[in-house]
């Protein structure tokens, strides 16, 4: 009796794990969901999320594929799956990019996403999968960028403009000088009548230490990665920048460095008492965390012109220091560092009155650096001015200012060594000579004048 009860169980076992086996087998596999994209270029973005019981999966294979070629995306197994990342309801997200960029095999067309993931099913001792696929478009055409206007002449470390037509109207654009790019805006901001959205103006500049033969051009972007450039006419012209050595004493930096150095707390110098060190760290770290801080500002601009006619240069000053001279700073009798002064140096009596250049909105007003106590009034169009050295400010960040607004007095906050306004232009945080911009002929000549003719060409159109 008891080998019938023996066989029975061995029977019924057999039969459950048989049915177990036969039902894994058709057990779902993961669910997949191709989430992006539907059309690449250049680049683009993929996007796969993978549910699966516990997010657990044995392996995974993503394939981008066009005609006869099959481009592997992602290829994971076992605990390479560790890697990716995991969602809140623990479902498995894959992102790459993708495009031409990294697969230069393909071409303008149809393609196709191609997935596959296998998960584990009773006890991992059998497996479960599933497969899923978009159709995909890509498109390798650039956006079409043509150059309207004529005769770019550019000063060495000074600013230009140009009018160029793109399509289509949203792609991003601008001027590229060398590594360097200066985004474009609607030509509509720069107040030319009658400029649909195609229409664009971009400043620029040939900075004072990049080489004159350096290449411009024109370029569009689209959100895919495709780019088209123009080029255009221009003619650059050299300038010459001064050197001049500037002498540290004792009292200097013992009037200077802890002053900063108690204005700026986030800044930290290896011994404060050691006065040259701590100078140095200053000319050299401090300045080129300001610099960074006044590139990163200048996304702070209106897509709009807001100054009116040539900016002013601060009346009854004299110039004591130009543009982009080249300083040597001399400490008992010996060079100890080196810096160009990008700005003129304006001084007239002390705590004169510091007034805007040109109309326009303030961006910052407080504390930078080695610039004490600054101004920095935002123009529109990536066009900003720079005030420094003030002992007082007057003005808030968000007013908006007419020329000749004052915006606080002359000091010696900062490195200066004595009273005075230290002024720059910056396009696009990086800055350039004030003499072009105080210029009403220039100002004329050189940006009114193109947008006089954009707007003639608009009217017979």
């Amino acid at each position: 009796m008891l080998k019938y009860v023996v066989l029975f169980i061995v029977l019924g076992t057999a039969v459950g794990a048989g049915t177990a086996w036969v039902m894994a087998g058709r057990a779902p596999g993961p669910v997949i969901e191709i989430v992006e994209p539907e059309v690449i270029g250049q680049i683009g973005q993929l996007e796969i999320r993978i549910e699966a019981p516990r997010g657990l999966l044995n392996s995974l294979q993503v394939d981008l594929e066009q005609g006869d070629a099959i481009l592997p995306v992602v290829s994971l197994e076992g605990a390479e799956l560790s890697a990716l990342e995991r969602s809140a309801t623990d479902a498995l997200v894959v992102r790459e990019t993708i495009g031409k960029q990294r697969y230069g095999e393909l071409v303008q067309g149809a393609a196709s996403i191609a997935v596959r993931a296998v998960r584990p099913v009773l006890f991992g001792y059998r497996e479960a999968a599933a497969t899923a696929a978009r159709n995909i478009e890509v498109n390798l055409r650039p956006p079409l960028v043509g150059v309207q206007s004529q005769f770019h002449y550019v000063n060495h470390g000074g600013s230009e403009v140009v009018v160029y037509r793109v399509t289509p109207a949203e792609a991003e654009s601008g001027v590229r000088v060398g590594d360097y790019e200066y985004p474009g805006f609607p030509a509509a901001g720069a107040g030319i009548a009658g400029a649909d959205p195609a229409l664009h103006v971009a400043f620029f500049s040939l900075q004072w230490d990049q080489d004159r033969d350096t290449p411009i051009t024109v370029f569009a972007r689209d959100a895919l990665g495709n780019e088209g450039s123009a080029a255009f006419d221009f003619r650059i012209f050299a300038k010459e920048f001064r050197a001049s050595r500037i002498g540290l004493s004792d009292n200097f930096l013992q009037r200077v460095v802890p002053a900063i150095l108690q204005n700026t707390p986030d800044f930290n110098v290896a011994d404060p008492t050691d006065m040259l060190a701590a100078y140095l760290s200053i000319n050299r770290d401090m300045r080129a965390q300001n610099d960074r801080y006044i590139a990163e500002l200048s996304r702070d601009t209106a897509p709009e012109i807001l100054w009116r006619g040539p900016f002013k240069q601060l009346i009854n000053t004299a110039v004591e220091s130009g543009f982009a001279d080249q300083r040597d700073y001399i400490y008992a009798g010996e060079v100890v560092d080196h810096q160009t002064h990008l700005g003129f140096d304006l001084a007239s009596t002390a705590a004169a009155p510091v007034l805007a250049a040109n109309r326009g909105r303030i961006v910052h007003a407080g504390w930078l650096g080695i610039y004490g106590n600054c101004v920095i009034i935002d123009h529109g169009m990536g066009l900003q001015s720079l005030y420094a050295h003030l002992s007082s400010i007057n003005v808030g960040v968000g007013d908006m200012v007419d020329t000749d607004a004052e915006l606080g007095r002359s000091g010696s906050t900062g490195l200066a060594g004595g009273d005075h306004l230290h002024f720059t232009m910056l396009l696009h945080g990086r800055a350039v000579t004030p003499i072009d911009w105080w210029s009403a002929q220039w100002v004329e000549d050189r940006i009114l004048r193109k947008f006089s003719e954009a707007e003639e060409r608009l009217a017979v159109r």
